[in-house]
């Protein structure tokens, strides 16, 4: 995978021995020593460019921290960290970059699927491998990256759904009195497509209302400004299915602000907040009721991507996906588990657990 690093070294090594020879001195002197022990540690470690979206939810920045983490000068690595601010164009600007700087590894966490075929061919033809990080890329041919960790969305969405079906049923709520508003996440992303899918396809499934779909963009910021719209225009919105959990923090931050109740009690007038992420303050809020469900998206994906790495370095073959383990957290054990299809069409049971104070003490993030 460094094949640049050793012929730079070999030419350096020649180039070397040549003016030994012309100025007297011998192969085995101790200057010519010296020099090949320093392009040895040299050629150890491992550079790695990332190009990571932005810092738009405590979610993302648990994800470049892990990165940091892993891929640190203490562990063999040269981490070239580039943050995107959101925008496709400075990714893009990025990788090019990367690619000058002939680095080993591309980690890319793309802010969208679509629009990286051309500066994905540039690396492919650098010979630089590219882990896609997160969201997925959506390209004409999928050896444009080498592999991909992240999380199922969509199974995401359909867990998060089946639990809403599950907490109706057993509180004797018809689908008919269920009315939601969707705050999206950031359009085209990975987890905006797969949670805004699963949702749909319980909306499609039970019968639910689907009263307005808008996205937050993923911040807390903007999630309450929908919020406040919604509520404004909507008098009957009794579910919040947030894309994210800055999002349902914003959401929260809106209703209570226009005078209405969070919680469980939707019979009542009560709006009941659904999340994803599983941030710590997202937790938080599911222990103290204001959030019922958090359906985990797991952001520390540092130690999964050195994993791959180290296999590739080792001239091993990886798998194309590599999923992490996620869960799901509720508020009570109204709902014990959900029945779920992933995105390898394979239907799996997930239980739900109960939040607690021991269990959030002990998170990871």
């Amino acid at each position: 995978m460094k094949k640049r690093k050793v012929l730079a070294v070999l030419l350096c090594a020649a180039m070397t021995a040549a003016l030994a020879v012309g100025c007297g001195g011998s192969k085995g002197s101790d200057s010519s020593d010296k020099s090949s022990d320093s392009s040895s540690s040299s050629d150890d470690v491992i550079t790695v460019g990332f190009s990571q979206v932005g810092a738009e939810s405590d979610w993302r920045t648990a994800n470049s921290q892990s990165m940091k983490d892993t891929f640190s000068k203490e562990n063999g690595y040269d981490l070239i960290f580039d943050d995107a601010q959101q925008k496709q164009e400075n990714q893009i600007t990025a990788i090019r970059n990367f690619i000058q700087q002939e680095v080993d590894y591309i980690l890319l966490a793309p802010v969208t699927e679509t629009g990286w075929d051309t500066v994905l061919q540039e690396a492919k033809d650098a010979d630089i491998p590219v882990i896609i990080v997160d969201r997925m890329v959506d390209v004409s041919d999928d050896s444009l990256y080498t592999t991909w960790i992240g999380t199922d969305a969509l199974c995401e969405g359909r867990k998060a759904a089946e639990w809403l079906n599950g907490f109706a049923e057993a509180k004797g709520i018809a689908a008919s009195d269920i009315h939601i508003a969707d705050i999206q996440g950031t359009i085209g992303s990975t987890a905006q497509i797969g949670r805004t899918k699963g949702l749909e396809e319980g909306v499609d499934k039970y019968g639910w209302d689907l009263v307005a779909q808008q996205t937050g963009e993923f911040t807390q910021a903007k999630g309450q400004e929908v919020m406040e719209s919604m509520l404004k225009q909507y008098d009957n919105i009794n579910v919040v299915y947030c894309e994210n959990d800055n999002e349902a923090f914003g959401a929260i931050d809106a209703i209570e602000a226009a005078g209405k109740t969070v919680g469980s009690d939707i019979a009542n007038g009560e709006i009941m907040v659904i999340s994803f992420d599983t941030t710590h303050a997202g937790l938080q809020d599911v222990l103290d009721g204001k959030i019922e469900c958090d359906v985990e998206c797991n952001p520390l994906h540092g130690p999964r991507a050195e994993e791959l790495i180290k296999k590739l370095e080792a001239g091993e073959d990886v798998d194309k996906l590599n999923y992490v383990d996620e869960e799901i957290f509720a508020h009570d054990d109204t709902v014990k588990s959900v029945k779920a299809t992933n995105s390898l069409d394979e239907e799996k049971d997930f239980d739900v657990t109960p939040l607690t104070q021991d269990i959030l003490d002990k998170r990871a993030y």
